[in-house]
C-alpha cells in the first residue's frame, strides 16, 4: 500500500509513546494526544516535569491511560528493558513520537568525542533504537505511524553546531529511508523540522567545555532570541500532519525560508542567510 493510500491516522482509542514529555513540544503534544483520546505512555529524565503534566492529563481526561516512564535516553544499553516493560502493559502500539533531544554548542574543533557522542546518542541513536523496538509492535497495528522530530538544522548546518546538525541530520536521512521502506505496510512515517520554537532548549543546551566562555554566553543568548514560535502552536501542526500522513512538517517561517534557500543555493546558503538573517528573525516571530 503507497503511503499516499493510507486513511488518516485516528487517535482516538490508540496508544501513543511520546518521549521528551516533560516540557516544550513534548508536553503540548501530550495534552493534544489526550484531546484526540490517545492512551499516553510518557518518557523523559525530568520526573518532576513528567509528573505535573501527566497529572494535568489526568486531570483532564480521567477516562484516559496514561503511563509515565523516567528514562535517560543517553543510555541506550538501557531501552531493551524500558521497550519490554512499556509493551507488556501496552502490547498495541499505534504511535511513536520520538520527540526529545539535546542541543549542544561550540565548534567541532573544542568538541570531545565524549560531548559530541552525547548528542547523537540522544538525539539519533536512541530514536534509531527506540523504533527498532517498537516497529514489530506498529506493524501489528494497521494504520500506525512513526513521527522523528528532526530540526531546522536537520534542513541547514550552521557554524556551531556540528554535533547537534549531523545528529539531525542523520534522523531525517534514516526517517526518509524508513518512510520507503514502510509504504507497502500500512505504517506511516512523519519527519518534522521545527524553526525557533519557544522551548527550554536554548536554557538546557551545553556547550563544549573548551569553548571561550563569553562566546558561550554570546552563542546561547543569540540562540534564545530566535526561539519565538509557540510550542502549543507547533504541536498542534505535528498532530494535524499525522493525522493527513503527511510525510515532512516544517514549521515556522524560521523553518521554511532556510528550506527554500538550502534547496536555491546548496553551497552558500549561510552566506545568503546572513544577509536576510533581520527580516528572517521577524518573520519567525
Amino acid at each position: 500500500m503507497p503511503a499516499a493510500a493510507l486513511s488518516p491516522y485516528r487517535f482516538a482509542g490508540g496508544t501513543a509513546v511520546l518521549t521528551g514529555a516533560a516540557g516544550g513540544m513534548g508536553e503540548q503534544l501530550a495534552y493534544g494526544l489526550a484531546a484526540r483520546g490517545s492512551g499516553l505512555v510518557l518518557i523523559d529524565r525530568d520526573a518532576d516535569r513528567l509528573a505535573a503534566v501527566a497529572g494535568k492529563v489526568r486531570a483532564n481526561h480521567p477516562h484516559l491511560t496514561v503511563d509515565t516512564h523516567i528514562a535517560d535516553l543517553s543510555d541506550t544499553d538501557g531501552l531493551d528493558a524500558l521497550v519490554a516493560r512499556i509493551t507488556e502493559a501496552y502490547p498495541r502500539i499505534t504511535l511513536l513520537i520520538n520527540n526529545a533531544g539535546v542541543a549542544l554548542g561550540g565548534r567541532f574543533e573544542q568538541l570531545t568525542a565524549e560531548e559530541f557522542d552525547w548528542v547523537q546518542a540522544i538525539n539519533f541513536r536512541a530514536p534509531v533504537a527506540l523504533t527498532r523496538l517498537f516497529l514489530p509492535h506498529l506493524l501489528r497495528s494497521p494504520g500506525s505511524h512513526i513521527v522523528n522530530i528532526s530540526s531546522l538544522f536537520g534542513l541547514i548546518a550552521p557554524p556551531g553546531q556540528s554535533a547537534y546538525a549531523a545528529s539531525k541530520f542523520a534522523l531525517r536521512g534514516f526517517s526518509e529511508a524508513l518512510r520507503h521502506e514502510l509504504a507497502d505496510r500500512a505504517t506511516g512515517v512523519t519527519t518534522v523540522h521545527p524553526g525557533g520554537i519557544r522551548t527550554r532548549i536554548a536554557e538546557n543546551a551545553r556547550v563544549a567545555a573548551a569553548a571561550d566562555a563569553a562566546e558561550s554566553r554570546a552563542g546561547k543568548e543569540s540562540f534564545a532570541k530566535l526561539l519565538t514560535y509557540p510550542a502549543d502552536k507547533a504541536a498542534e501542526q505535528i498532530l494535524a500532519g499525522i493525522r493527513t500522513r503527511r510525510p515532512r512538517v516544517l514549521i515556522a517561517a524560521s523553518a521554511v525560508v532556510p528550506d527554500v534557500l538550502a534547496r536555491l543555493f546548496p553551497a552558500s546558503y549561510m552566506s545568503v542567510m546572513n544577509r536576510l538573517r533581520p527580516s528572517m528573525a521577524r518573520r519567525g516571530r
